[in-house]
């Protein structure tokens, strides 16, 4: 990575170099993914939305692109509009999950090489949810669920926010007690997929401070990008937004003929 001036983009060669080495290796933390630029015109994009995009929850809002999904099916299959494609779509296309050490091999076919939906059935997201988080606004521990193919990419933008991971009982009952905390900073980019996807639960506490940040406490905090901006073990949070990326699996033909369920 180039050292970068404040607010610029800093891209990994691989996302071997962004691995968040304290978890299960299919987490990836990238926290100069876009730059201040960027995050401005897309939290502009996003607040202008017309206003039937957005749907108002009991404490959040958020917004579907380019539809809802129904039955685990995508019932609109156009294409994203630009402004969700570049530039998140685009680097995420064009970073390798790990680096190409032998110059003879540029041809094989291991996925390692390739980027991270290249396994996936379209090649690239084709959904993006995107919810708004204010002070002491959360979202209870959760799972994805098998509409996805397995791997979840978000975007935050504006104030800085812990996830925390959860893990079932034997029972079935989910832990309380998270077995860790990322903290996502905004402009930055967490990757979670394989077992991250498919085991473990995510949530998000609905607290205006988080607390006891530290090197000991958050797994992530040798890759962000300023740590001494936490150096006193906490943060008070201001609206979130994050902009998930995800492939959904099955796309309707008939519903994007129809223009059913689509959003304005």
């Amino acid at each position: 990575m180039t050292n970068p001036s404040s607010g610029s983009v800093r891209l990994p060669r691989s996302l071997a170099d962004s691995r968040i080495a304290n978890l299960p290796p299919s987490a990836f933390y990238i926290a100069d993914f876009i730059s201040e630029e960027e995050e401005r015109l897309l939290l502009e994009k996003i607040e202008t939305a017309p206003k039937a995009r957005w749907r108002q929850l009991t404490h959040r809002r958020l917004q579907t692109w380019p539809s809802d999904l129904v039955r685990d099916t995508l019932l609109d299959a156009t294409p994203l509009p630009d402004w969700l494609q570049n530039p998140v779509i685009q680097r995420l296309l064009s970073i390798p999950v790990s680096p190409d050490d032998d110059g003879e091999q540029e041809q094989r076919e291991s996925l390692s090489h390739k980027h991270i939906f290249a396994a996936s059935p379209h090649k690239q997201p084709n959904h993006v949810l995107i919810n708004e988080y204010p002070p002491n606004t959360g979202i209870m521990p959760h799972k994805d669920g098998a509409a996805y193919h397995p791997v979840v990419c978000t975007v935050s933008l504006g104030s800085s926010l812990c996830l925390n991971l959860y893990k079932s009982k034997e029972d079935g009952a989910i832990d309380p007690q998270p077995v860790w905390r990322i903290l996502q900073e905004p402009r930055s980019l967490l990757i979670t997929t394989e077992d991250l996807y498919t085991e473990y639960l995510h949530g998000i506490e609905p607290i205006s401070v988080d607390t006891e940040l530290s090197g000991e406490t958050v797994a992530n905090w040798n890759l962000l990008r300023s740590p001494s901006a936490f150096q006193d073990g906490t943060n008070s949070r201001e609206t979130r937004t994050s902009l998930t990326y995800r492939d959904v699996l099955r796309v309707s033909k008939l519903g994007s003929k129809l223009g059913v369920f689509k959003r304005p």
